[in-house]
């Protein structure tokens, strides 16, 4: 099968590059190339992983030189409020690294923009954070003017405008010393849905992702600092096929070993279980064919050749998308407002 990247992702640690050091020792390869300084270690439940890009680097992988943090908690479910207070703890001080080097934020001018369509929960993250965050404007408001700025322009469809033109004449008219965007994402791997934060320097193509990309919001284009803040809550359909495929190879793979297992023998019924993942698939092979060997992403493609098609292109969002967009917003609102205060009170 020819190789084409069919993955669409907004994560930098889903890149074709940082797919292919998975392991401990490609990781360790990885750190040791030139252009990239890769990291990654564990901070309580939450995995964070550091990835900063000099201009070799960006030839090496295609993706814009600066600072990419993802953070991600594996175990993370939308009733476990510990489990996101330590990603807002973390997202706070991560996002106090970004912004330590542009001058004048005590006294200067923060613009917040929440992108995407209210109206599509998938897509709401950015709209709902600006909503809460409307609520803290008063307190950076004087007679001398705002020194906090939120807004919430919708999406091309709605409005007629691009995006980028939009936040670019907000620019022009508040003079802010950074932008700070913030907008859902998508992902490639669906254990990845609403568990992971990503945050960058590099700024952002909104909607680049789900293959309907729109003009970039980024230092070179708007001529200030701009951080972007993601979550991915949806993944290609496609993706979630192959993940399921895959767990039924495991799970039937699992099965064929347990037949020779003599407590399986004692077994009067159906029983639930793990699937074991290390399973041998070559018994598989007899029953399903070669494709069971296949490597994840060769199914992936697979799918995709098939699906799009027959104008099957979808994207899939978690069941619970309405609690994970509300605890997000509120999991952002808390972590800036918390991150706005310490730069208006630092002396």
């Amino acid at each position: 099968m020819d190789k084409y990247d069919f993955y669409r992702t907004d994560l930098l640690v889903e890149n074709e590059e940082m797919v292919r050091h998975r392991t401990e020792k490609e990781k360790q390869k990885l750190k040791d190339s030139e252009g990239i300084q890769f990291d990654e270690r564990r901070q309580g439940r939450v995995i964070l992983t550091s990835v900063k890009i000099n201009a070799e680097g960006e030839k090496k992988i295609g993706k814009k030189m600066g600072t990419y943090l993802t953070l991600t908690n594996p175990t993370l479910t939308h009733t476990d409020r510990e489990g996101l207070q330590e990603m807002a703890n973390i997202l706070k001080s991560k996002l106090t690294e970004l912004t330590t080097g542009i001058k004048n934020l005590r006294t200067g001018k923060i613009l917040m923009v929440g992108l995407g369509n209210r109206e599509v929960t998938p897509d709401a993250v950015g709209p709902l954070t600006m909503d809460r965050l409307k609520e803290i404007v008063p307190l950076y408001y004087s007679d001398e003017g705002s020194e906090l700025f939120v807004y919430a322009p919708g999406v091309t469809i709605q409005t007629g405008l691009e995006t980028a033109d939009f936040v670019k004449a907000l620019v022009n008219e508040i003079q802010p010393d950074v932008l700070i965007v913030i907008d859902a994402l998508a992902a490639r791997d669906s254990s990845r849905l609403c568990k992971t934060i990503q945050m960058t320097d590099t700024g952002i193509h909104p909607g680049s992702g789900v293959g309907n990309s729109r003009k970039e919001l980024s230092r070179e284009t708007l001529g200030i600092p701009v951080i972007a803040i993601g979550i991915p809550t949806v993944v290609d359909g496609p993706v979630l096929i192959a993940d399921a495929i895959n767990t039924l190879f495991s799970y039937i793979a699992s099965k064929i070993e347990e037949e020779s297992n003599p407590s399986s023998r004692l077994s009067v019924g159906n029983w639930l279980h793990t699937p074991n993942k290390d399973a041998d698939r070559t018994k598989l092979i007899p029953i399903f064919g070669d494709w069971t060997s296949w490597p994840h992403e060769e199914r992936v493609q697979l799918f995709e050749e098939v699906l799009s098609n027959h104008d099957l292109n979808t994207f899939i969002s978690p069941k619970e998308i309405d609690s994970w967009a509300a605890l997000y917003s509120e999991v952002l609102t808390d972590s800036i407002s918390e991150w706005i205060e310490e730069i208006k009170t630092s002396h």
